[in-house]
């Protein structure tokens, strides 16, 4: 199983103390962003500055898009997909234990049901996330690995009815672009990943995924 893996992609050793650096600096990070991310949900948009009230990163952030684009993210350019695990899971770890605190401790109330489906993504995201690394490798498997995230990337960025498909907002189309470059290796790979993953999520459009968050 493993010569097969690494004939997907191989991992590259780094030292321990830079493993241990790049860790500490992706959960800082997520409890940052967890704390900016519920800060913002407790404002009143007339109270933000401009360009944060025209961007809307209040409903940007309630959002799934961009935990999941951090997540593809922090996966596919971590050094091995071990590594690919712990880090994504301690990003979701720093961002959920940061944001629900603050709900319990000075918003002063206990989402349960919301915080029971967040813990429950985090403790099975480095099972994601070591399966997404080796997206940036070789093959059919990584093909189609990077199409099944462009499905769910497009899930968040566009919606479709009977007869239309529109774009849910800007920012969500901003992510599913650069989602397009995170996973470009060669013109023809990337080509056929948007164009099997667009088909998947035609496929899959009306379906729901993780409590409908996907």
């Amino acid at each position: 199983m493993e010569k097969f893996l690494n004939e997907i992609r191989r991992p590259i050793k780094i030292s321990q103390s830079r493993q241990l650096l790049y860790s500490v600096l992706i959960f800082i990070a997520g409890v940052v962003l967890g704390l900016v991310s519920k800060v913002l949900d407790e404002t009143a948009s007339n109270l933000l500055p401009y360009f944060l009230e025209v961007l809307d990163l209040r409903n940007f952030f309630s959002r799934m898009g961009i935990w999941l684009f951090l997540a593809i993210l922090i996966s596919v350019y971590s050094k091995t997909p071990v590594r690919s695990g712990i880090n994504v899971f301690l990003f979701f770890a720093g961002l959920v234990s940061s944001y629900y605190l603050y709900t319990i401790m000075i918003a002063g109330f206990f989402p349960k049901s919301y915080m029971t489906i967040w813990i429950i993504m985090t403790i099975i995201s480095p099972l994601f996330a070591y399966v997404c690394w080796y997206a940036k490798g070789k093959g059919i498997m990584a093909t189609s690995i990077s199409a099944i995230i462009i499905m769910f990337i497009s899930r968040q960025a566009f919606g479709i009815g009977n007869w239309y498909i529109n774009i849910k907002d800007t920012l969500e189309l901003i992510l599913w672009i650069s989602t397009i470059f995170i996973l470009y290796q060669t013109p023809k790979q990337i080509i056929k990943v948007v164009i099997i993953g667009m088909i998947l999520f035609f496929l899959t459009a009306k379906i729901s995924f993780f409590w409908g968050m996907l």
